[in-house]
């Protein structure tokens, strides 16, 4: 593994923390079977090696109506470093556009994009994406259903 090196206690301290990252320190270290102490280091240590990006909440995109999910594949009308760093620049400034990931095959890129409905997505691609000169086509997948949504790590 990267960074500092980490034992099986470390990554019970890791599970515990991808289940509920707002456990207090006491509370995780009654899961993991140590006192508080050496718990509070090892969280330290596993932020500082970089084990621990951040803490979040995950939100209901449901409720907050933007539970239309589009994956959107970007394939750019030529790649070369310089075309590649100017579109992932214009990217990582679209808040709507949640992840974005360089893909092999026929496309470039993938986005997943969270909208309210459909008429919202076909306005982003107008307004938003067809702006970005790079772009030289697009192919959008719509979420019929959610199977599987989770941000754990299985370790």
């Amino acid at each position: 593994m990267n960074g500092i090196p980490i034992d099986s206690t470390d990554i019970d301290i890791l599970r515990c923390l991808q289940e509920n990252a707002r456990l207090t320190t006491k509370e995780l270290a009654a899961k993991v079977n140590l006192t508080t102490t050496p718990v509070f280091e090892r969280l330290k240590r596993l932020e500082r090696g970089g084990y621990i990006k951040k803490y979040v909440a995950v939100l209901d995109a449901e409720k907050l109506n933007m539970g239309f999910v589009v994956f959107c594949s970007v394939k750019l009308k030529q790649m070369n470093k310089e075309v590649a760093n100017d579109f992932i620049s214009v990217i990582r400034d679209i808040p709507q556009v949640v992840e974005c990931y360089n893909i092999s095959g026929e496309y470039d890129y993938m986005l997943k994009i969270h909208a309210p409905d459909m008429k919202y997505y076909n306005e982003f691609i107008i307004n938003v994406l067809g702006t970005v000169d790079s772009i030289g086509s697009i192919l959008s997948s719509f979420v019929m259903a959610e199977i599987k949504n989770t941000r754990a790590l299985y370790l």
